[in-house]
C-alpha cells in the first residue's frame, strides 16, 4: 500500500477555500480513503490532500481518470489560483 500526499502552500486567505474544494471533489471518490488536512502547528496556509492506493498502478489509474474527467476538472477550475507552491510525496507503507 502507498500513501500519496499532495502538499500546497495556499495564498493568504485561500487555505480554507482550497481545502473545501478538495474535500468536495474527493468526497465523490467512493473507492478512495482520502483525508484533507490543514495546518494547526507549522507552516501557515498549508493544505494537504492525502490518499491511499494499493499500488502505483492504482495511482496511475486515478491520475488518468482525473485528467480525462470533465466533471472533476470543472469542479477544480481555478484551484491553481489559490496556492503559491505545491508538491507530491509518495510513501510505501511498511
Amino acid at each position: 500500500m502507498y500513501i500519496v500526499r499532495d502538499s500546497f502552500k495556499a495564498k493568504p486567505g485561500m487555505a480554507s477555500k482550497l481545502a473545501a474544494m478538495f474535500k468536495d471533489v474527493m468526497s465523490q471518490q467512493k473507492d478512495a480513503k482520502v483525508r484533507i488536512l490543514t495546518d494547526y502547528v507549522g507552516p501557515y496556509n498549508s493544505v494537504i490532500m492525502e490518499f491511499e492506493v494499493p499500488d502505483l498502478a492504482a495511482f496511475e489509474k486515478r491520475m488518468k481518470e482525473y485528467s480525462e474527467g470533465k466533471d472533476i476538472r470543472e469542479k477544480m477550475k481555478g484551484y491553481t489560483d489559490m496556492y503559491l507552491s505545491g508538491g507530491r510525496e509518495i510513501y510505501r507503507v511498511m
